[in-house]
C-alpha cells in the first residue's frame, strides 16, 4: 500500500464544531504544531468554504481571511488549501485567498452537479495553484453516477478527486466500491474525506486506502461537523501500525489534540442520536447545529427533523428547509394533542 497525502482539515471541518470561533492566534499554534509535526496538507476555511459566513451557514468571528493569512504566515514546510463551494463563495473570494498565499483550492459540489467546477478549476489553474476535486454526499449516487461526474473534474484539470462522505452515511463495501471506480476510471489521483457518524470514520479511511486512495483527510481528536472526522492522530497512529511510514511525528499530534484542540470544544465528540440519526438518514452534517437550534425552538426532536431532512434529500445550500420541518413538525405534534 502506497504512502496517502493527508490533509488535516481541524481549521475548516473543525470550524463548525466550534461554532465558526477560531482566532488568528489559535490558528498560528494549530498550524504550527500540524506543521512542525509533518502534515502536509493543512486546510483553513469557513466550515462551508470561502465566503461561508452567513446567517444560512453560520458567522465566524474572525475574517476567514485573517485567519488564512496567519495560517500562510506561519507554515514553513506544509500546504495551505481552503474549501471553496460554487454558489456559497465566488471567484472574488477565491482569488483573494491565492493572493494571501494558499497553495491549493478544494472546489466542492453535491456530487450530481461536478459541471458547475469548470470556471473555478481553470481560475485555480490560471492562478497557479492545485486543484482539488469534492464530491459531497458520495453515498447517495451509486459508482457509476460518482465517475462520471469525477471525470469532468478530471477534464477541468483536477489533480485528485475526492470522494466524500459528508453525512457518515457511508459503510465499507459502499467506500470500497466508489473509490475502486474511481481508481479504475480516472488517471488522476483519488482522495477520501469520511465522518464518523456510524463510527466508520477510521474503518471507511482504511478501506479507502486499501482500494487504492492516494490522499485521505482527518481532524485532530476528530474535531469536525456532525460526529466529526477521522482523528488525524489516530490515522498516523494505525498507519504507524500497518507499516506504512507517513513521516508524520505522532507525538506532537498527540499533544496538539489533547491540550489545544480538546479544550476548544464546547460539547464532547461523540455518536449521540442526533448525529446517529444524520448519519442513518444520510443528511449534511454540517446542518446538525442549524437543527438542534430549530428542534430547540420549535419544542420537537432533532433526530425528527433529520429523519424527514434525510427523505427530503436535503442537500448543502437547503438549509432553510430545517425550519420549515421544524414547524410542520410542530404543527403535527400540536395537532396530535
Amino acid at each position: 500500500m502506497k504512502i496517502p497525502r493527508l490533509t488535516d482539515t481541524t481549521l475548516r471541518d473543525g470550524d463548525h464544531a466550534i461554532g465558526h470561533s477560531y482566532t488568528p492566534e489559535m490558528v498560528r499554534k494549530i498550524v504550527s504544531d500540524l506543521d512542525h509535526a509533518g502534515v502536509p496538507v493543512i486546510e483553513v476555511s469557513h466550515g462551508s468554504g470561502l465566503k461561508g459566513s452567513c446567517i444560512q451557514q453560520g458567522f465566524s468571528v474572525h475574517s476567514e481571511f485573517d485567519l488564512i493569512a496567519a495560517a500562510v504566515d506561519t507554515a514553513k514546510q506544509a500546504k495551505i488549501a481552503s474549501l471553496f463551494v460554487p454558489g456559497i463563495g465566488t471567484s472574488k473570494e477565491l482569488r483573494q485567498a491565492v493572493e494571501i498565499g494558499i497553495n491549493m483550492v478544494r472546489i466542492a459540489v453535491h456530487c450530481t452537479e461536478a459541471d458547475v467546477t469548470e470556471q473555478y478549476f481553470k481560475i485555480a489553474k490560471e492562478l497557479g495553484i492545485e486543484a482539488v476535486g469534492f464530491l459531497m454526499m458520495s453515498h447517495t449516487q451509486p459508482a457509476n453516477v460518482l465517475v462520471e461526474q469525477a471525470k469532468l473534474m478530471e477534464s477541468y484539470g483536477a489533480e485528485c478527486v475526492y470522494v466524500v462522505d459528508s453525512a457518515g452515511g457511508l459503510v465499507q463495501s459502499g467506500v470500497r466500491e466508489r473509490v475502486s471506480a474511481l481508481k479504475e476510471a480516472l488517471s488522476i489521483e483519488v482522495g477520501f474525506h469520511g465522518h464518523n457518524n456510524l463510527g466508520l470514520a477510521i474503518g471507511n479511511t482504511i478501506t479507502a486506502l486499501e482500494s487504492g486512495a492516494d490522499q485521505i483527510d482527518g481532524t485532530l481528536r476528530g474535531l469536525g461537523a456532525g460526529a466529526g472526522n477521522a482523528p488525524t492522530e489516530v490515522l498516523v497512529a494505525i498507519l504507524n501500525k500497518m507499516q506504512i511510514e507517513t513521516g508524520i511525528n505522532l507525538s506532537i499530534l498527540m499533544d496538539t489534540a489533547e491540550e489545544v484542540i480538546a479544550p476548544l470544544t464546547p460539547n464532547p465528540i461523540v455518536i449521540d442520536r442526533d448525529n446517529l440519526s444524520s448519519g442513518y438518514a444520510g443528511v449534511y452534517n454540517s446542518f446538525l447545529l442549524h437543527v438542534r437550534h430549530a428542534a430547540e425552538k420549535f419544542g420537537v426532536k432533532a433526530s425528527e427533523i433529520m429523519e424527514e431532512l434525510g427523505k427530503r434529500q436535503a442537500i448543502a445550500g437547503q438549509e432553510d428547509w430545517i425550519i420549515d420541518v421544524a414547524f410542520q413538525l410542530a404543527e403535527k405534534k400540536k395537532l396530535k394533542v
